[in-house]
């Protein structure tokens, strides 16, 4: 186990982000404190698991550090890089060679001379991958999904989105328009009710219906035949975010949209190269070029951004041809294998798993102060995975995000398991007796 108590301060187990999301005050720069002082509190009793760092490639087993240099190592299913291509050297040649042709840097917007021969090549490899469709590239997954939402809704459109959508969709369509409508997550009857209303009362502008093919705190898909359905029916444009399964899911690659025989359906298809495609980076496929050019001079995350380097150009270049290769296909289903076995190992240890197999596998914790010391336990004994709290899930809803590679093997799966199930009896305990030692301190309080 750690050298840290079992016990900690009752504000190191609970609060969150979302307590310090909107400070007050006139100091802008002071009022940042509160926030750092709870963050500091969770820290000292090693309760903060974010913002590590790998000090080796992001492999099935890697050594990494704490934001307070702590060095550690274990067993890796935090890091998204699902076919394992990021150490493939393929890739790395396919880099090095990009570097010794056209440097290190785009030097500019992709408006303004930044494209390289390499994006190029790209924008042509992921048209035929995606059935024809015009692509924009973007320098990061977060200002695709960003720029798809504020490069084509205006002020009088509308939004209706799932409430689990990703940050980027959200903070696009709220630099877009103030009309922005939620629905239960995967709720269909509630979607069809915001559809009705708005078109009830507005006949003349435009909505934009905005789903993903993978959630990636759920590991859920919608039904995107009935969505398409809806988008029909009410005269609205169907927006789908395939970050997280294009390319890693499926006998394709294509992900949820190929599995439901799709892509054709959606308007829109965003997607991001940092989870199977080995570099960042995103893109926005249309149907059409006129689409595609708005898009390039009027989404702000394109034209006002450095275009992707050419070494990222190269590196999804040589993914995506790896991805739509028998190799591809091979990794995909190890991947697949692995998913199955993590997840019922998982099952017959006890845990509960969430959602459908997906390259996430999330696992349920429950209330925050637990997932602390869970996180903090499953560290100190050698496995890697990431601690998600709300408000990123719902209040009492923390679980881990593990995240399966293709190079993970049995034994990897075998032994984080045991260490899972481990840390998380230790922390059931340790919340116990945190909440024992604060409810004796507050009779010894009351009695004096």
């Amino acid at each position: 186990m750690t050298s840290t108590p079992p016990t900690a301060p009752e504000a190191a187990l609970t609060g969150s982000l979302r307590d310090f999301r909107a400070p007050v005050g006139p100091d802008l720069i002071g009022r940042a404190s509160e926030f750092y002082a709870w963050q500091n509190l969770r820290r000292e009793h090693e309760l903060w698991p974010y913002a590590r760092s790998t000090a080796t490639a992001p492999q099935a087993r890697c050594e990494a550090r704490s934001d307070t240099g702590s060095v550690f190592s274990g067993i890796n299913f935090a890091s998204q890089d699902y076919l394992s291509l990021s150490s493939h050297p393929a890739i790395k040649a396919a880099a090095i060679e990009a570097i010794g042709e056209y440097g290190v840097h785009s030097a500019g917007s992709a408006a303004l001379l930044g494209n390289t021969a390499n994006s190029v090549r790209l924008e042509a490899e992921l048209s035929a991958f995606l059935g024809g469709r015009e692509i924009v590239l973007y320098p990061t997954g977060w200002a695709a999904g960003y720029g798809s939402i504020q490069g084509f809704v205006r002020a009088k459109d509308h939004v209706v989105m799932d409430i689990l959508a990703h940050s980027c969709l959200q903070e696009g369509a709220k630099a877009a328009t103030q009309n922005i409508h939620y629905h239960g997550h995967l709720n269909l009857e509630a979607l069809t009710r915001k559809l009705q209303r708005i078109r009830a009362e507005d006949s003349e502008n435009g909505i934009m219906v905005v789903t993903e093919s993978l959630f990636s705190m759920h590991s859920d898909t919608p039904d995107l035949g009935a969505l398409r359905a809806l988008c029909d029916e009410y005269g609205a444009t169907l927006l789908v975010d395939c970050a997280h399964d294009l390319g890693s899911i499926g006998e394709d690659g294509l992900g949820h949209l190929g599995l439901q025989n799709m892509l054709e359906g959606a308007d829109i298809i965003i997607g991001s190269f940092s989870k199977t495609f080995a570099s960042n980076g995103g893109f926005i496929a249309v149907r059409d070029r006129a689409t595609a050019e708005y898009l390039r001079y009027y989404s702000a995350t394109h034209t006002f951004s450095n275009a992707l380097s050419p070494v990222q150009a190269a590196t999804v270049l040589k993914a995506l041809e790896i991805v739509r290769s028998e190799e591809g296909r091979q990794l995909r289903r190890q991947l697949m294998d692995n998913i199955l076995l993590l997840r019922s190992t998982m099952v017959a240890a006890g845990l509960e798993v969430l959602g459908d197999p997906s390259p996430i596998v999330p696992v349920s914790l429950g209330l925050e102060g637990v997932g602390r010391f869970a996180s903090r336990n499953l560290m100190a004994l050698g496995g890697i995975a990431n601690l998600v709290e709300y408000p990123a899930v719902p209040q009492g809803a923390a679980r881990f995000r593990f995240q399966v590679m293709a190079s993970h093997t049995a034994d990897d799966i075998h032994q984080v398991v045991e260490i899972l199930a481990r840390a998380m009896r230790d922390a059931d305990l340790e919340y116990r007796l945190a909440n024992e030692a604060r409810t004796q301190a507050a009779k010894a309080t009351a009695a004096a």
